[in-house]
Parts: C-alpha cells; sequence; structure tokens
C-alpha cells in the first residue's frame, strides 16, 4: 500500500471514531438549556391554605395519614395537652367538646360557603409553629380549635388539575405571617424596611425575643405585618402616619426589566382601584406598589394592570413572558371573604384561559398560595433564616411541561418560583434566599 493510500487510510478511521463517540456519546443539555423550551410562565397567586388544609387527603401526598400525634394534638401556652380542642369564638355553626386534633369542615359548613379566618400574622406563626412541634396552633389563634380543619380534598374544584398535572407536598411559604409580608417577600426574597418607623406600631419583645405587645414593625425596623403603600391606591380613610415608604431594594419585576423579558402583574379590580372606585382589589396584595420604581408616574407602572387584561391577553394570545395574576376579594379563597369552591372555579377559569388559548402549548402554570391562613399543618417547615419559611402551601405545576399525575416530594419555597424564572431567563438572583432555592427541578417533565 502506498504512503498517500496509507494516509487516506488513516484519516478514515480517525473520522470514522470521531464520529462513532459523537453519534454514542451526545452532548446533555443542562436544566437552563431545557427550561428554553418554556416561553410563558403564568403564576396565580391564592391565599391563605396550608396543605393539610386542602390537599390532607390528596392520594399519594404527605397527608393527615401521615401526621404524627405529637404533630396533631395541640397544647396550651403552657404546653399543657388540650382536653378538647378550645371552642370556636362567634360561630354557632360547629360543637363544642370537639376531638383535639383534626377535623372535616364540610361537615359544619359547605365548601361553598365563607369560613372563619384564622389569626395569620408574623409573631403568632412562629409560636404556632412552635420550633417544629406544630402544636400551638389553637392557642395562638383568635378562632382557636378551627385553625385544625381541614376541607375533603376530592371535592375541591382543583382536585382534578392537582391529579392532572404536579401537585408538590414540600412547599413552603417563604415568610412568616401574612398576605402582605409574603407578597413583598415573593417579589423581593426580602422583607420590606421601615427604620424609622413611628414608636406606636413596634412590636414589644422581652430580652429572650418573646413577644409581649404585637405591631406592624420589629424593633430592628422591618414591616412584618398588614401596611398599606405610600403611593396610592390605598384605601380610603387610610392612616396616613402608618403608610409604608417606597421601598427600594430589587425586585423580580426589576430584574426581568434589565433583561427586556416583558412581564406584567395582573391584579382584580387594579383600574377601579386606581381610579379611587370601589373595587375587589385587596390593597396589600398588590406588592409593586410598595416599591419606588412602580409609583404612579414611573416607566415600571406599565407593568401593573388588572385581571381582565389578563384575560383578554390570554384568549387573543399576547401573554407577556411572565404573568403574575392576582384574584379579587371574593375569589382569592381567602377564608372570611372568599368561599373556597367559588374561588377554586375562578381559579379553573384563568389556568383554562391560558391553557386553552394560542400560547397554552408554551406555557408553564404555577398556582400556589401566598401562606397558609392561620391554618395548621403537621410538617415542620425548613430553618433557613429569621424570616421563614413558614407552613406548608399547597402548589401546582401545570401545563405540557409539567410531569403528569405525580405528587412532587421536593423540598420547595416560595421563592423557588422566582429561582425558576431566573434560571429561565438568566436573571441575577436577588437575595440568598432564592439563589439557593430549588427551581422547581423535578416538578418539569423536560
Amino acid at each position: 500500500m502506498s504512503k498517500q493510500s496509507m494516509r487516506c487510510l488513516f484519516a478514515c478511521v480517525i473520522v470514522g471514531a470521531f464520529m462513532f463517540t459523537s453519534c454514542q456519546h451526545p452532548k446533555e443539555k443542562t436544566f437552563d438549556q431545557k427550561i428554553k423550551q418554556i416561553k410563558n410562565v403564568v403564576v396565580i397567586y391564592m391565599e391563605n391554605h396550608s396543605f393539610d388544609n386542602l390537599y390532607g387527603q390528596f392520594p399519594g401526598a404527605n397527608g393527615l395519614d401521615s401526621a404524627n400525634k405529637e404533630n396533631v394534638i395541640q397544647v396550651n401556652e403552657k404546653g399543657e395537652v388540650y382536653e378538647y380542642l378550645p371552642d370556636i369564638p362567634r360561630s354557632s355553626d360547629f360543637p363544642t367538646n370537639m376531638k383535639n386534633g383534626y377535623f372535616n369542615i364540610d361537615k359544619y359548613i359547605p365548601n361553598n360557603k365563607k369560613t372563619p379566618s384564622p389569626t395569620h400574622v408574623y409573631y403568632h406563626e412562629i409560636m404556632q409553629i412552635d420550633s417544629g412541634k406544630m402544636d400551638k396552633f389553637a392557642v395562638y389563634n383568635s378562632n382557636k380549635g378551627f385553625a385544625m380543619g381541614y376541607h375533603k380534598t376530592k371535592d375541591l374544584p382543583l382536585y382534578p388539575i392537582a391529579k392532572k398535572y404536579t401537585l408538590c407536598d414540600n412547599f413552603f411559604h417563604s415568610g412568616f405571617g401574612g398576605s402582605f409580608f409574603n407578597h413583598v417577600y415573593f417579589i423581593a426574597a426580602a422583607p420590606p424596611v421601615w427604620k424609622d418607623a413611628p414608636e406606636s406600631i413596634v412590636a414589644k419583645l422581652d430580652s429572650n425575643g418573646k413577644l409581649i405587645e404585637d405591631g406592624y414593625i420589629t424593633p430592628d425596623g422591618y414591616a412584618v405585618n398588614t401596611l398599606y403603600s405610600m403611593a396610592p391606591p390605598y384605601p380610603e380613610g387610610a392612616d396616613s402616619s402608618r403608610l409604608l415608604p417606597p421601598q427600594t431594594m430589587p425586585t423580580i419585576g426589576d430584574r426581568l426589566s434589565e433583561k427586556d423579558v416583558s412581564w406584567s402583574w395582573y391584579a382584580a379590580g387594579w383600574d377601579k382601584a386606581v381610579q379611587g372606585e370601589p373595587s375587589i382589589y385587596a390593597y396589600n396584595h398588590e406588592p409593586f406598589t410598595y416599591f419606588a420604581n412602580y409609583a404612579p408616574g414611573t416607566p415600571g407602572r406599565k407593568h401593573l394592570k388588572d385581571e381582565k387584561d389578563y384575560l383578554k391577553a390570554a384568549k387573543e394570545g399576547s401573554l407577556p413572558s411572565v404573568s403574575f395574576v392576582k384574584p379579587g376579594l371574593g375569589f382569592d379563597e381567602h377564608p372570611g371573604s372568599a368561599a373556597v369552591y367559588g374561588s377554586e372555579k375562578h381559579a379553573l377559569k384563568l389556568i383554562n384561559a391560558v391553557m386553552n388559548g394560542p400560547q397554552g402549548d408554551s406555557t408553564l402554570v404555577i398556582l400556589t398560595y401566598d401562606e397558609n391562613g392561620g391554618f395548621w399543618d403537621h410538617v415542620a417547615p425548613p430553618k433557613i433564616d429569621r424570616w421563614g419559611p413558614g407552613s406548608r402551601v399547597p402548589a401546582i405545576i401545570i401545563g405540557p411541561f409539567a410531569k403528569k399525575g405525580f405528587v412532587d416530594n421536593t423540598q420547595y419555597e416560595t421563592v423557588s418560583i422566582l429561582a425558576f424564572i431566573e434560571a429561565r431567563w438568566g436573571l441575577n438572583p436577588l437575595t440568598d434566599r432564592d439563589k439557593n432555592a430549588n427551581p422547581l427541578k423535578n416538578a418539569l417533565a423536560l
């Protein structure tokens, strides 16, 4: 064989080996590359229910049947076991001498009727959780034993959706306490700040950090209980001395805008509220109004829209890359003002609007709850920092990119949603909390 023939043969062998190796070992795509398939994200943010309160009977989930007795039985301030649950005040719907444990609310109030609203504020949730014992929800609660109630899972309008797609049973709301705090934390992964707040609204703690007198502000200047924004809209007659000054830390909206990623926060009743008209808008459920970048007259204000704009855009196929959707009073599932059944039927309307629209094939829908609403849950939350996480809440991952018929036991928290958005669009994290949160990896079929 000539030298030229030998060189040709050698070259063919090398090329063939390279092609064989390439075919046998294709380079695996990373998670950040795979999620590029998802073109749109819709986050529907409901109100005030723990996981056990709604999905405690979900097949295959860590629910009521999995609860240990020591995490169920409630005790008083001194740690003494109640013989019966403390009587539920201001309600003739429930019997006295109820068994110390969880009970089915639907036996007394059907899920298409409004129920009482348990206590859900910052320091109280910390005391309810009781260092993970989960045994003081009845004592630190204005509705006492009602905090131990649950709804029949299979009667929930969202139950078929949870069965069809992914239900997360280890998802915690990121901050202790109520809606105001958790909404701000959801978009900033950080607490709102008011360092020079009036002394009259600052909580008083003893030398051991135990609550003496509740307030809206921690002693070191963080706003943890419900305040309204200094920038309108705010409720008529709101005390001007208790309006939170504009916040300046970065938000997920800022990060999206920096990368020219389209986004909107859609709140029911927004248009009427801005015009000063009565509406179903909940003033402490619109977190961006608390931030200087979204005050009236700023470029950021264009991102704040009405829920009806979401429904129109979903039908037309013109939703932005990221949509946050906030139902209004009476439709957000908040106990005391909204019934479970009607609220979840409304949530289905929001889900179907996008899933049945032109963008359905490219969209991931995430439905979750801002906080537990003061309802008991048997799973002790992980300890990350002073702000939380709080108790477990339901989270359902929906659409063509969600695993089907799956219960996800992976530990997530509310800011896992931020971590997912950041991973999808290559955004810088806001704080260590979203930086270290799992971006819903195990819930996705990619």
